[in-house]
């Protein structure tokens, strides 16, 4: 009986950890598509920008609404509320790429492909080689917060260069955190579908908007 019930323990585990794994990925795919509903509406709708204020504001307060009932049905409805939001916000900065570029459709497409190619490799590859992560967690959360301070001085004192570099460390920081989020889902670090769902769709984001940034200030054509 011992021997049957230790056997069945591992096997428990991976079952749970491929449902993780596939609710996750599931539920990405479809808060990805909603976000991209909701920036095409703010594109034809011509929408402006909600300010940093507000931005930061709906954010912060969306994701500590999704992190309050991410063990209820209506964390559910945070995640939608919360990538509905990002992807309005999204709207009036991919209509300025696209009004002040003349090749801003191809700035924009080649950011998606980077970003699409970047997360598929690295989370293929933390998938595969399921090699555990855990150790950039604290190096990748640090970092963010630092160049989110970073970038924020870059706004308000209108510093690009600053700000071209704070793009550039993101990107590298947001393919930290996929590695991380991805091995924390396969070794049970994280056990909550919603919760990993958001961090992924952070970092996707976030690797999207500092691609598109270093893309027009590098190949952007007036």
């Amino acid at each position: 009986m011992n021997q049957n019930y230790a056997v069945a323990r591992p096997a428990q585990s991976v079952l749970a950890t491929n449902k993780l794994i596939r609710n996750t990925y599931i539920l990405l795919s479809l808060t990805l598509l909603f976000s991209a509903a909701m920036a095409g509406i703010s594109i034809v709708l011509n929408l402006p920008s909600m300010g940093l204020l507000i931005t930061l504001g709906g954010y912060f307060g969306l994701l500590y609404l999704t992190s309050a009932l991410r063990n209820s049905a209506w964390g559910l409805a945070a995640v939608f509320a919360l990538t509905g939001f990002m992807g309005l916000t999204l709207g009036p900065f991919l209509n300025a790429y696209l009004q002040y570029f003349s090749n801003g459709g191809q700035l924009v497409m080649l950011a998606l492909g980077g970003t699409g190619v970047i997360f598929l490799g690295l989370s293929g590859y933390a998938l595969t080689t399921r090699k555990d992560f855990s150790f950039m967690g604290g190096f990748v959360m640090v970092g963010i917060l630092v160049a989110f301070l970073a970038g924020l001085c870059a706004v308000i004192f209108s510093i690009p260069a600053l700000a071209l570099a704070v793009s550039a460390i993101f990107i590298l920081l947001m393919s930290g955190l996929i590695l991380y989020q991805t091995s924390e889902m396969i070794h049970g670090g994280e056990t909550n579908y919603i919760m990993a769902t958001i961090t992924l769709y952070v970092a996707i984001y976030n690797l999207f908007t500092s691609l598109l940034h270093l893309l027009g200030a590098f190949a952007g054509e007036d």
